[in-house]
């Protein structure tokens, strides 16, 4: 509630979001001058409660037919300029710069067999078919379903 006046800025109509979710703040605009003014609007906004945008874990990342185009970078009200960067990490969920919206699912499939070999390497042949069965279902599948889960939500049914 302390922040939500900050999505006051948004103009539906012309493309411009906010989205907020505890201390994470994602701004999307249709183009990268529109960035450049939502961002100001929103450090001064954050200013005004005495909070700022850590410009450290900040970047931007581009989607649409210009995705691959490189574009002036947009810079803070403290004079820092923001990197554009292929793949941005927001909530668990890595999108990923493209023609289309997309995430990447890589990190959840590393993270899948990251698990399980740690499994086959600790019980090796050791433990029955069904332990290792077990093990893989309550710690490998959930990172897989986290992943899908999250796609689904992303995506949803037509």
């Amino acid at each position: 509630m302390y922040v939500d006046d900050l999505a006051k800025s948004c103009d539906c109509s012309r493309g411009i979001y906010i989205v907020l979710y505890a201390d994470d703040i994602l701004l999307l605009t249709p183009t990268v001058s529109e960035l450049q003014n939502l961002l100001n609007t929103c450090e001064r906004d954050l200013q005004a409660l005495d909070l700022v945008i850590n410009v450290k874990k900040s970047c931007c990342l581009r989607i649409g037919p210009c995705n691959d185009v490189n574009c002036e970078r947009l810079c803070s009200l403290s004079g820092t300029f923001l990197p554009w960067t292929k793949e941005v990490k927001y909530l668990g969920i890595y999108l990923v710069s493209s023609k289309r919206f997309k995430i990447s699912t890589e990190h959840f499939r590393r993270s899948f067999y990251r698990a399980a070999n740690a499994i086959f390497g600790r019980i090796g042949t050791i433990a029955t078919e069904g332990v290792v069965l077990h093990l893989l279902l309550t710690k490998c599948v959930p990172i897989l379903l986290y992943g899908l889960m999250d796609y689904l939500v992303i995506w949803p049914a037509q």
